[in-house]
């Protein structure tokens, strides 16, 4: 049940008629050698994980160590009780649950690497937002983060997901295209068309910099968790409504691993361009000279 690219997942959902969350599943009980029941023991605890992490800093908000972040998550939260969002129910609960994960992770919380810090609200977001929009059972959630993984896999094998080596397009890209996979197969969408999705976002994040305040995991980070969550909600919105992508996943993975790599160093999680050497920025984090 391997597989090395996005083409070879499809055709192994297609000869054995399985979901790509399935195929995954399959293939961590195999090549681990473990059980089913620890793989999902394993599963249900990142999802624990993960509904803490998103929740807790709604009810009890708390400040960053750098002190650039903590508390915006409880404001939106606030905002849409007075009835004053524009996003609609499912998007604001996203980017809620998304920059409260930020939050936790910026405070030294327990987060889950989804998949990497930096990036780790745009699965949790979406996805607990999906479940309290659609009444989805943990155990549904628990096989869409299969489908989720096994992006992030393909990710992590065949390009980056690291902001050193290919921007924030390889952590916040790669995490809205895996939101982005799970949401189309949660609403019922085919494993190709779960990999549309995936490829449109990473279309749509291509080139985007790493430039966190203060080398700090926290700003624009948690903004751009946020927008992560909307690119993953529109490119599944495209990709349900039956909009083919032209470029295929693999493809759009190796051209955001060609256009990281010619990022210039600066613009890779140094904090020595982009957003980070701002004035504001500057004066917020005290190092700058």
């Amino acid at each position: 049940m391997d597989f090395k690219n996005a083409q070879e997942l499809l055709i192994l959902c297609e000869e054995k008629n399985l979901p790509i969350s399935e195929i995954m599943r399959i293939r961590e009980i195999e090549l681990g050698e473990t059980t089913a029941e620890t793989v999902k023991e394993k599963m249900t605890r990142v999802l624990e994980i993960m509904k803490e992490a998103a929740r807790s800093p709604i009810h009890k908000p708390v400040a960053s160590m750098g002190g650039l972040i903590g508390g915006e998550s409880r404001k939106l939260s606030l905002h849409a009780q007075q009835k004053k969002e524009l996003c609609g129910d499912l998007l604001q609960k996203a980017i809620t649950y998304a920059m409260a994960t930020l939050e936790t992770n910026a405070s030294m919380g327990l987060i889950v690497a989804s998949p990497t810090a930096g990036s780790a609200g745009i699965v949790p977001g979406l996805m607990l937002a999906m479940q309290e929009h659609y009444h989805f059972s943990d155990d549904t959630i628990i096989q869409a983060l299969f489908n989720a993984s096994a992006i992030g896999y393909l990710a992590m094998r065949n390009a980056t997901v690291a902001g050193a080596v290919g921007g924030c397009q390889a952590e916040v890209g790669v995490a809205s295209a895996m939101a982005a996979s799970a949401a189309v197969e949660l609403m019922g969408g085919t494993p190709e068309e779960c990999t549309y999705a995936a490829s449109t976002v990473l279309m749509n994040m291509l080139g985007l910099v790493c430039d966190p305040v203060g080398g700090l995991v926290e700003y624009p980070c948690q903004n751009r968790n946020a927008a992560g969550v909307a690119n993953a909600v529109i490119a599944a919105e495209m990709a349900l409504a039956g909009i083919r992508q032209l470029i295929p996943l693999d493809e759009m993975i190796q051209t955001m691993f060609a256009v990281g790599r010619k990022l210039p160093a600066e613009l890779r999680e140094t904090a020595m361009g982009g957003c980070a050497v701002t004035p504001s920025a500057c004066e917020a984090c005290h190092i700058c000279r």
